[in-house]
Order: structure tokens, then sequence, then C-alpha cells
């Protein structure tokens, strides 16, 4: 089993920042990687910015620039620096994380319980 605990939420003024964190703990042998997704009412969930082992990053088009994702290795933990947020940004955040359980070494993939972040104008 992989636990995924997140925090960091919350009601932000446009312009505002947040951030994010999501630890990952259990039976992990590696974390291949780690990101963040978002869905808003009505709407599909969708690729915010991830982050691999190596440091390798991916941002969705609407964030870059805004948005900045970093995770420390030793702690198997993601961060998401939120700045100049807008209305939009308003949704519920997952945590992801993909890698390997320890022992059978066999893939798994994970997802947080979600987190609020709403972004008043």
């Amino acid at each position: 089993q992989v636990q995924l605990v997140e925090s960091g939420g919350g009601l932000v003024q446009a312009g505002g920042s947040l951030r994010l964190s999501c630890a990952a703990s259990g039976s992990i042998f590696s974390i291949n990687a780690m990101g963040w997704y978002r869905q808003a009412p009505g709407k599909q969930r969708e690729l915010v910015a991830a982050i691999t082992s190596s440091g390798s990053t991916n941002y969705a088009d609407s964030v870059k620039g805004r948005f900045t994702i970093s995770r420390d290795n030793a702690k198997n933990t993601v961060y998401l620096q939120m700045n100049s947020l807008k209305p939009e940004d308003t949704a519920v955040y997952y945590c992801n994380s993909r890698g390997r359980y320890s022992g059978t070494y066999v893939p798994y993939d994970y997802w947080g319980q979600g987190t609020q972040v709403t972004v008043s104008s």
C-alpha cells in the first residue's frame, strides 16, 4: 500500500499564492514520477504539472510561468508552488505518484484524496 497525504489548499484572492505539498509513504521501492492534477466542477481531470525522479518537469500551458513543481526525493514529497493565481485555477487538486512497490517491484499508481483550491476574483 502507498499513502499520499496532501496539504496546502485553501482560499486565496486572485494574484495570490499557495503552496501544495504531497508526501508519499508506505511500501515504496522507488518513485518514477509525481504530479499534480486538477478537476474543476463539470470538467475532466487535467494534468497541472509533473516531475520525474531525475527532475524532468512537464507543465500545462495554462500554468507555465506561474506554477513551479519540485520534489524532495529523500522525503518522497512533491510540492507545487502556485503564484499569480487566477479564478480559473479554482479546482480540486490531486496528487499522483507512480513507482514500484518494495519487495515485489510491481508498478503502482496512486492518487491522493484531493485538496480544494479556491481563487476569488
